[in-house]
């Protein structure tokens, strides 16, 4: 029978992209990883993974014992923290997938108090895109997540807004203007955030009847913004947390451009996920 460990091993094994970044995440070596993975397929009698040109790789039966060790896992926290519960006590573990753009601006806050109310609970962070936002809710490996609104399929409390704006090159024939709308956005070459940022400001565009030249594509803010400093093209990003470096200029949008979110849970989410839910509700509400 499959250890606790063993699953918790193929599991990271499978998130952090390999052996040696698993052992760092569940505080092991990188051999202790290796060998529980070995013997999980040992048990099985099937290969798990498989080394790829990219790197490690899910089999067949890989992905099948995944999703089963997912739920496993799961369940054996869920009997922890609601067992803990039944003494007023929330413990476990709160795995919360959340945009880089976000985290240090409207997720940090709540994640201090969270931690000061509950301090038996561990915190996970992901981030990524808003696909993998999506992709994490639905396999399990996050049951809290930061999501667009509107959103249907899980339980939803708002978090707050983002807006958009327009970076371009400090030399650029915009760079002093009062603001900028889509047309002229449109006659400049265009880089474009692979991040999930396209997913708001696209529809705009095509309501707009414009459609951006696309020069380059970056997935970090950080990345984009250097290419638009570089004075290769502009670009649209979300303003909140935005480090505007030298030699480049952020302008209002027009027309208005705004990213609405959330925090999201699946129906059988853990306790730790369910109070950090009430937790984003009660905070928002006293703001209110």
């Amino acid at each position: 029978m499959p250890t606790l460990l063993q699953l918790k091993s193929f599991i990271a094994v499978v998130d952090e992209g390999g052996f040696t970044a698993a052992g760092r995440q569940l505080g092991l070596s990188q051999p202790a990883v290796s060998r529980a993975v070995a013997t999980l397929e040992k048990e099985l009698g099937l290969s798990l993974l498989v080394r790829g040109r990219d790197g490690l790789v899910l089999t067949v039966p890989g992905s099948l014992a995944l999703t089963h060790a997912r739920e496993a896992v799961r369940h054996l926290g869920l009997m922890r923290t609601e067992v803990a519960a039944l003494a007023g006590e929330v413990t476990g573990t709160l795995a919360l997938a959340s945009l880089p753009s976000v985290t240090g601006t409207l997720i940090a806050p709540h994640l201090r108090s969270f931690a000061a109310r509950h301090p038996a609970v561990t915190i996970r962070l992901l981030e990524g895109s808003e696909a993998e936002v999506r992709d994490w809710l639905d396999q399990g490996a996050a049951e809290a997540g930061v999501v667009s609104l509107p959103i249907k399929g899980l339980d939803v409390v708002p978090l707050g807004e983002q807006d958009f704006v327009a970076v371009v090159p400090a030399a650029s024939r915009l760079a002093g203007w009062a603001e900028v709308d889509y047309a002229e956005l449109a006659k400049e070459p265009f880089i474009r955030s692979t991040g999930g940022c396209a997913d708001v400001f696209t529809p705009i565009a095509w309501r707009s009847g414009v459609e951006f030249d696309v020069a380059f594509e970056a997935r970090e803010m950080s990345a984009v913004l250097e290419i638009v400093r570089a004075g290769l093209g502009v670009s649209i990003l979300p303003n909140t947390g935005l480090r505007v470096p030298d030699g480049v200029t952020a302008l209002p949008l027009e027309p208005k451009t705004v990213r609405r979110l959330g925090i999201a849970v699946s129906a059988s989410a853990s306790a730790p996920a369910r109070a950090f839910l009430e937790q984003i509700a009660a905070d928002e509400l006293a703001v209110v």
